[in-house]
């Protein structure tokens, strides 16, 4: 059973992407940062190896067919460990301060018709933003990716993590959908897209409304 929450402009699905995708209508975006099954590859530069189960594997590849059925335009965070068709609108997030055993940056495939785009964030100007999330994706990150597609008013992220899409999603003024298994970060999600609903950009409307709650069978 998939229980959905509704804060703000966003609605927060926790459930198995696998079953509740091909539930939802067609969005203008989606925008996510899958797993990237390297989990076991991963350390902290101190000799500290990532184990995280939820990384293990990849999501299946039929699961990226529908989602290019379920959105006019994606931007997949990691694509570049996925069999994805050729795309000239890479998106990169440089990370200045990244430990030594780690990637200098991390790529994003999408199917934008635009030249390939870089942003510069160090990961210790978010740390007051991190949750605990292991791949936490930062805020401003994830807004930039928002800002190229002005025109772009439903937002799904099928792999919502901790909500940072749906966050960018509430302070922008569009309308998030998220989809997380996960309980434990399911609820820091609904805690924190709470939160931004609570302090609204002083740019766009009001659209805060009471949370609601409910399930439905799959």
């Amino acid at each position: 059973m998939a229980e959905k929450v509704t804060i703000g402009n966003c609605e927060l699905w926790h459930g198995d992407c696998r079953e509740v995708l091909p539930l939802l209508p067609k969005s203008d975006l989606i925008l996510t940062d899958p797993p990237y099954g390297i989990a076991k590859q991963m350390s902290d530069g101190i000799g500290h190896k990532w184990d995280h189960e939820w990384d293990d594997c990849t999501p299946p590849e039929w699961l990226f067919g529908l989602m290019q059925e379920k959105a006019v335009a994606l931007i997949i965070w990691g694509g570049n460990y996925y069999a994805m068709p050729p795309s000239r609108g890479w998106l990169a997030w440089r990370k200045p301060d990244r430990v030594r055993t780690m990637a200098d940056f991390e790529l994003a495939w999408t199917n934008l018709d635009m030249n390939t785009r870089m942003i510069d964030q160090t990961i210790a100007a978010t740390n007051a933003e991190r949750v605990g999330h292991p791949t936490q994706k930062p805020l401003g990150v994830m807004e930039w990716c928002l800002g190229f597609l002005p025109d772009a008013k439903t937002i799904l992220d099928p792999f919502m993590g901790s909500g940072t899409t749906l966050v960018a999603c509430q302070r922008m003024g569009r309308h998030g959908t998220g989809i997380e298994l996960d309980p434990d970060y399911f609820d820091i999600a609904c805690r924190r897209v709470d939160e931004a609903a609570r302090q609204p950009d002083m740019l766009i409307p009001e659209t805060r409304k009471q949370p609601t709650q409910e399930a439905m069978d799959l």
